[in-house]
C-alpha cells in the first residue's frame, strides 16, 4: 500500500465525506427513503454508527476500501451508547463502541457479535502552556481531579508526582463528556480500578454523573474544550490529542512506573490478553490498570457490533469482506494513526467468531464454515459473483 495514502486527509480529521458520498441523513432515515443495498452499477451501501474513539481509523479504512471495492460505508461518530442504541433499534447495518456490551444490551439484540478492532489509548490531555514538560499523575490523584477534590494545579498530591516542576496557580477545569461514551467507559473503568472513592461516588459506564467539570460532546467535544480553555484537565482518545499537538500526561501504572501513551505502551497493556479469551471468543474483557512493565493504564480495544443474522445477504458479504480487509490489511493503517495492533491470533479469532453470522431467509452462512484464517486467501467470493449482469444486479 502506497506509503501517501496512510496520510490522514486532515488534521483534525472530524468530518468525513467518503468519495464524497457522505449523507446528513441518520442511518434510520437513509433507510426510511428507499436506499437498499445495492446503488450504481451493483454498488453496496453500509450504514454504522458508534463510537468516536476509533473514528480516525475506521475513517481510513473505509475511504481506502471503497478506492478498490463497490462499498460506501456512511459512519456516523455519535458515540458508543448511540451506536449501541442504533444497534437495538435496527437503524444500522453495524455499530461501534468502546464499551463491552452488558447482559443488558446482549438481551435486547441477542447473539451480537464484539470483534475487536485495533488498541486504543485514553489520555489524559490539559492545557497549562506553562509546563515545558509532560504532567505526571497517578490513577488516586487523577480520581480526586475529576471528582473535583483537588481544585488547583498547584495542590501538594500534583506537586509530590512532579518534582521540580513549577506548576501554575490555576484553578483545575476538568473537562468530561456529556454524551454517551465508551471513552467515558474506560476512563471510568480505570478509575474505578485505582480509587475506591471514585467508585462509591460516580462508578464505571458510558454515561455517569460528574460531580464537576465542563461536558462536552465526542472526543472532538473535549479535544476542543480543552484547547480553548486555560487550566483545564480533559479525557480523549489519543489520536485526537496527537492531531491537535495537546499535551498528554504520564500516568503511573501498577508496577510503579510513569508510562506515556503510545504504541508500544498500548500493546504491552494487552500482553498475554488471548489466554484470557474464552473458547466461545467472547472478547468483552478489560485490559485497563494491566500489570506488566511498560503498559500504559488507561488501554481498551475497540469493537465493531454486528447482527448474527442480516436479512440481506449482498450487505451481509460486503460487510464481513470490509472486516476481514480492515484485521488483515488495515493494522498499518492504524499504526500510522497512532494505534496499536491487534495480534494476529486475535485477529484469526475475531474473523472465526463471524462464522456464526447468517443471511437471508434460508439462514445461509456467510462465511464458509470451512473457511480459515493468517495466510489463506479470504474471501473467497468476489462481488462479480455477487452481482450477475445477467440478474440485474439482484442478489439472494
Amino acid at each position: 500500500m502506497k506509503e501517501e495514502l496512510r496520510k490522514l486527509a486532515g488534521p483534525a480529521a472530524f468530518v468525513f465525506l467518503l468519495a464524497g458520498c457522505w449523507s446528513s441523513d441518520t442511518p434510520g432515515d437513509a433507510a426510511a427513503g428507499g436506499e437498499t443495498a445495492e446503488g450504481a452499477a451493483g454498488q453496496v451501501t453500509l450504514t454504522g454508527a458508534g463510537a468516536t474513539f476509533p473514528y480516525p481509523i475506521y475513517s481510513r479504512w473505509f475511504s481506502l476500501y471503497s478506492e478498490s471495492n463497490p462499498v460506501r460505508v456512511n459512519y456516523q461518530s455519535i458515540g458508543s451508547g448511540g451506536g449501541i442504541r442504533q444497534m437495538i433499534e435496527g437503524t444500522v447495518d453495524f455499530g461501534a463502541t468502546d464499551a463491552p456490551l452488558t447482559d443488558e444490551d446482549l438481551a435486547s439484540i441477542p447473539g451480537t457479535l464484539s470483534i475487536p478492532t485495533v488498541l486504543g489509548a485514553v489520555v489524559v490531555t490539559y492545557n497549562l502552556p506553562e509546563l515545558t514538560t509532560p504532567l505526571q499523575l497517578d490513577g488516586e490523584t487523577t480520581a480526586a481531579i475529576f471528582l473535583g477534590e483537588i481544585a488547583n494545579w498547584q495542590d501538594p498530591r500534583i506537586a509530590a508526582l512532579n518534582p521540580g516542576v513549577t506548576l501554575p496557580e490555576q484553578d483545575i477545569i476538568p473537562v468530561h463528556r456529556s454524551d454517551g461514551s465508551g471513552t467515558t467507559y474506560v476512563f471510568t473503568d480505570y478509575l474505578t480500578a485505582v480509587s475506591p472513592v471514585f467508585t462509591s461516588r460516580v462508578g464505571r459506564g458510558n454515561a455517569v454523573s460528574w460531580p464537576t467539570g465542563l461536558g462536552a460532546r465526542g472526543n472532538e467535544g473535549v479535544t476542543g474544550q480543552v484547547r480553548q480553555t486555560p487550566g483545564s484537565v480533559g479525557y480523549v482518545e489519543q489520536v485526537y490529542a496527537r492531531q491537535n499537538d495537546l499535551p498528554m500526561a504520564s500516568i503511573r501504572n501498577a508496577a510503579g512506573e510513569f508510562v506515556a501513551p503510545g504504541i508500544e505502551a498500548t500493546t504491552a497493556a494487552a500482553v498475554g490478553i488471548e489466554a484470557r479469551i474464552p473458547e466461545n471468543n467472547d472478547f468483552r474483557l478489560s485490559i485497563v490498570n494491566a500489570g506488566g512493565p511498560g503498559a500504559y493504564p488507561i488501554a481498551s480495544w475497540t469493537y465493531l457490533l454486528i447482527s448474527p443474522h442480516m436479512e440481506d445477504c449482498a450487505r451481509a458479504t460486503a460487510l464481513l469482506e470490509l472486516v476481514e480487509w480492515a484485521l488483515m490489511e488495515g493494522e498499518g493503517d492504524a499504526v500510522a494513526l497512532g494505534y496499536a495492533p491487534l495480534t494476529m491470533e486475535i485477529r484469526v479469532r475475531a474473523m472465526n467468531a463471524l462464522k456464526v453470522v447468517t443471511c437471508g431467509p434460508e439462514n445461509r452462512p456467510v462465511i464458509d464454515p470451512a473457511e480459515t484464517f493468517g495466510g489463506i486467501e479470504w474471501p473467497s467470493r468476489s462481488f462479480g459473483a455477487l452481482f450477475p449482469k445477467d440478474a440485474g444486479g439482484q442478489s439472494g
